[in-house]
């Protein structure tokens, strides 16, 4: 290990003294990621396996090279047993490095196979580090929010103090912040209460609750957000039930049926190992990964109950349960990085992206579909996995990842599903009504300029699918996957809303800067920074406020407008912003 520590610290040297700046941002991370825990690892004071092979420093190889035997050397090492959490964590560091990706895509997935077949032997899971990250050894899938999937690693480090400048991996800022990854004293107490109703009985474990509100949220006859009883069993259907405990994504719920605990209908054995880094909270786990502590040897401590199938870890930092999440997120207004101000969401960013159209589907198909005589004898013979498939056709057009192509087929396989099915009219118009029910209890925005442009999808794509099921159809093959977007640019932001009760008129931002008297004014100098994303995105229906040949082409409108104090609608610009705009009319709307 000291030798990999020495070749480590000699390669950050080299790339030190090179006048790159890529060269010196890997030096930055090397120290950080890779020279810092190597270092503590040696300073422990306990016998370190050391790997077969040394790593190799010669200068006869190529910075890169030298990165690569490197990266090897650690992920060897990382292999044997007994090696501690700091050591792993080096090579995660060294695996970000070395595998952020060449220009070929081949030689990529050759040096990934590569390195998963140094790992053979090594169980997959989780490894919480001593006041470190998660340690990942063979994850299988990394997925966002969104259910979009992030390349991984066969060894991969995730920030769970916070604060990392490279969310979700660890950058090494836990060693300079601060952070503790012990127990808070005045956490939650563990103590498993039970609440019986007339057909299931409901379990629940306060103390690994993250208070990500999904039963609350979407099951409010039964569970109570801060009343007590937190659960009546008695207020909802035992599927809803069964549902909102199989959805609580920290493992603190569970179920009974006369006396016995379901657990194996809770702890469904047949989903996929995933992590999905949610948005501003947790990681949430699902598919029974197993979870240690910084060595295989050791095992972290679990409360009463606790599902080991899916469970939610802290990724803010501050969990008073740690390395479980307590909901503190919240609390300590732990926020992901933002999208710039004027990006204007995918309509599948907007509604919440696979998960929430899944949770759609889902709903639609067992609790609407089966009750509606209309609806019920189409969808008899549906496969298991038809809500499924929905949610990926609806993911990819909405401008989502290519779900339904690379999961199930082209435009021609979903135009198969419909033919001779000779739908009614009346059967078209009950999917999208129920459709659009199902968006409503399953969450999905509310908004008009959402709901304009998911009613929309609704009722074309339904008739065009009744179109083509009639017995004398015959459609166009080999179309593309249709794409569908916000309606007349009707976009999120691109209004104020009457109902935004108290709603403070937005500031202008401190970059603005105003001519003096005598000043020439230009578009690019005075006049565009004038214009907030909200006012840009309420008037793109009819023009751009940030592009100089429509702010010139309509410019005499604007100022009449700003004169008489109709734009911005949500209040008037100060007198001297008129006025630059003023001059800037009369100069001939210069550049």
């Amino acid at each position: 290990m000291a030798e990999l520590l020495h070749a480590c610290t000699a390669l950050a040297e080299e790339w030190e003294q090179s006048p790159s700046e890529t060269d010196t941002g890997s030096a930055q991370r090397l120290r950080a990621r890779v020279v810092r825990p190597l270092t503590a690892a040696l300073a422990a004071n306990a016998e370190q396996p050391e790997a077969d092979a040394s790593p190799s420093a010669s200068s006869a190889l190529s910075p890169d090279e030298q990165l690569w035997e490197l990266t090897k050397s650690a992920t060897a090492l990382s292999a044997l047993a007994g090696t501690p959490g700091r050591v792993l964590e080096a090579a995660a560091g060294l695996q970000s490095l070395a595998l952020a990706g060449t220009g070929d895509a081949a030689a990529d997935a050759a040096r990934q196979t590569e390195l998963a077949e140094l790992l053979t032997g090594v169980p997959s899971g989780i490894r919480v580090s001593s006041d470190g990250p998660y340690l990942v050894v063979g994850a299988e899938e990394l997925h966002t929010h969104l259910g979009e999937d992030v390349p991984t690693r066969p060894l991969a480090a995730l920030c769970r103090c916070g604060e990392s400048a490279d969310k979700p991996w660890c950058d090494g800022t836990h060693a300079t912040n601060g952070f503790n990854g012990a127990k808070d004293p005045k956490r939650v107490p563990d103590r498993r209460d039970s609440y019986q109703g007339q057909q299931v009985t409901v379990l629940d474990n306060r103390g690994i609750c993250a208070h990500s509100g999904f039963c609350t949220d979407r099951l409010n006859t039964v569970f109570h957000a801060g009343s007590e009883p937190f659960v009546t069993p008695s207020g909802g259907r035992t599927d809803q039930i069964v549902s909102a405990v199989r959805d609580c994504p920290s493992g603190a719920l569970s179920f009974a049926v006369d006396g016995r605990e379901a657990r194996e209908q809770v702890d469904q054995d047949t989903r996929e190992r995933v992590i999905t880094v949610s948005k501003d909270g947790p990681y949430r786990i699902t598919g029974a990964i197993p979870l240690h502590g910084d060595t295989l040897e050791e095992e972290v401590e679990r409360v009463a109950g606790a599902s080991r199938e899916h469970y939610s870890l802290c990724r803010c930092g501050h969990s008073q349960n740690k390395p479980f999440c307590s909901g503190m997120h919240w609390y300590v207004n732990f926020n992901d990085p933002q999208p710039e101000p004027d990006t204007v969401p995918s309509l599948f960013a907007w509604c919440g992206g696979y998960p929430a159209l899944l949770r759609m589907t889902r709903l639609f198909y067992e609790k609407f579909v089966p009750e509606d005589p209309l609806l019920s004898p189409l969808f008899a013979r549906m496969s298991p996995d038809h809500p499924e498939r929905v949610a990926a056709w609806l993911s990819q057009v909405f401008e989502g990842p290519e779900f339904y192509s690379k999961r199930y087929g082209d435009y021609n396989r979903m135009i198969s599903q419909h033919l001779s099915k000779n739908l009614t009219e009346q059967q078209r118009a009950r999917w999208v009504a129920l459709m659009a029910q199902s968006a409503q209890d399953a969450g999905l925005p509310a908004d008009a300029e959402f709901r304009a442009a998911f009613v929309a999808y609704l009722e074309w794509g339904s008739r065009i699918a009744a179109e083509n099921s009639q017995p004398t159809a015959m459609p166009v093959p080999n179309m593309p996957i249709p794409h569908w977007w916000w309606v007349c640019h009707a976009t999120p932001g691109a209004r104020v809303s009457a109902l935004a009760a108290n709603q403070e008129a937005e500031e202008q931002p401190a970059a603005v800067a105003l001519p003096g008297p005598d000043e020439p004014v230009g578009y690019n100098a005075h006049i565009k920074d004038l214009f907030r994303p909200k006012d840009r995105n309420s008037m793109r229906f009819a023009f751009d406020l940030w592009s100089y040949p429509d702010a010139s082409q309509y410019a005499d409108a604007i100022l009449e407008r700003l004169g008489n104090g109709t734009m911005p609608c949500d209040g008037a610009w100060p007198a001297e912003q008129v006025e630059v705009f003023r001059r800037w009319v009369e100069a001939g709307t210069p550049e």
